[in-house]
């Protein structure tokens, strides 16, 4: 089951809860991972019934128990979470690690599913030829999975119709031309959904023809893998991905390191979270960087930020998660967020923000 960013987003309620556990890609690992998804209901149910009465929390038990008996563990990537609110139970897999926790509050606590989404790491292989496209996502150098509806997608429209037709060339490459750009608004309609960067394998001239009709070059690596075998396993295609998305990584980590180092050499960097609270809510904050596993509970109090301890998270009044309010309201100005290993930003307490004046 899939949810989309933007649907989680738009969702207001009195009370919305997210469970967020790692889970495991093989047994007998992953045998364990009903029982600790099962303990984690547990307390959810617990935290709701000490804050409201015991028909309001029925139906909240009723949505786990169905997310609970629907999940078949044996697809499990690194991580599971599920979404529960009065009128959505969802649930999503993602291929990176969490801390295993239970999040009550009015939103849903998306900072897990953003980190996944902007994690160079994840992204899309585009396996382009002029008979069959089909279309893999990847993290690292690890299958996610191979999408279907409507991939595989084959030509069967866009052929000369008759031996005078494919003598022409010019006529030949403007229907491959018109195969490639379905092809692009079917890729987008995913990336919508899922925005990663997609990589593409396929020879040259079919790399370069694709470009040419791409609505969002910018989403497409500027690097393809030669391809010899376009029925080959998905599996194959991620290994020979991976040894171009390294660099890549690299290559873009590092630019966005030096865009942090010249934020602060400038004088447009925060690191007070009051600050940064308030230069939010101004649409002052272009970037927030934040290390991966920093989680805060906190309360508002006439515009300023308090930190409360881990044993006050489940209070009512209490945000559990400070970083991630901090990041759904700067992504609603236009701003944007980056996660780095723990440790990189030691010196600003795991958090800082680049402002754009």
């Amino acid at each position: 089951m899939s949810i989309t960013l933007k649907k989680l987003r738009n969702v207001s309620s009195e009370t919305c809860v997210t469970i967020i556990l790692n889970t495991h890609r093989t047994g007998p690992d992953n045998n364990k991972d009903p029982l600790t998804l099962k303990n984690l209901i547990k307390e959810a149910e617990n935290r709701l019934s000490a804050d409201f009465d015991k028909k309001y929390v029925q139906n909240f038990t009723e949505k786990f128990q169905q997310l609970e008996e629907s999940i078949d563990h044996k697809m499990n990537l690194e991580s599971l979470i599920l979404f529960v609110s009065k009128d959505i139970a969802e649930y999503t897999r993602l291929p990176i690690k969490v801390e295993d926790r239970v999040v009550i509050d009015n939103t849903f606590h998306t900072r897990d599913l953003m980190r996944s989404l902007h994690m160079d790491k994840n992204y899309y292989i585009l396996v382009l030829n002029q008979q069959k496209v089909r279309l893999i996502e990847a993290s690292s150098d690890k299958l996610v999975r191979e999408i279907g509806d409507p991939f595989p997608i084959e030509n069967i429209h866009f052929h000369p119709t008759n031996q005078k037709e494919a003598s022409f060339a010019g006529r030949e490459r403007n229907l491959i031309t018109e195969y490639f750009n379905r092809i692009d608004k079917d890729v987008n309609k995913i990336r919508n959904q899922h925005p990663l960067p997609v990589l593409i394998s396929s020879t040259e001239p079919n790399y370069h023809l694709y470009l040419e009709v791409a609505d969002k070059k910018h989403s497409i690596i500027d690097k393809f893998i030669p391809q010899t075998d376009a029925d080959a396993s998905a599996s194959h295609f991620v290994e020979e991905a991976w040894k171009v998305m390294k660099d890549y990584i690299i290559e873009k980590n590092n630019a966005r390191k030096e865009e942090l180092l010249e934020a602060v050499n400038s004088g447009k960097f925060y690191s007070d979270v009051n600050d940064i609270w308030r230069a939010i809510h101004r649409g002052q904050v272009k970037t927030l960087f934040i290390e991966q596993g920093l989680f805060q509970p906190a309360i508002i109090e006439e515009d300023t930020v308090s930190f409360v301890s881990a044993d006050e998270r489940t209070d009512k009044e209490v945000i559990d998660d400070i970083y991630d309010e901090m990041i759904e309201y700067n992504l609603d100005f236009g701003g944007d967020v980056v996660f780095l290993p723990k440790g990189e930003l030691d010196k600003f307490n795991g958090f800082g923000a680049i402002l754009r004046y």
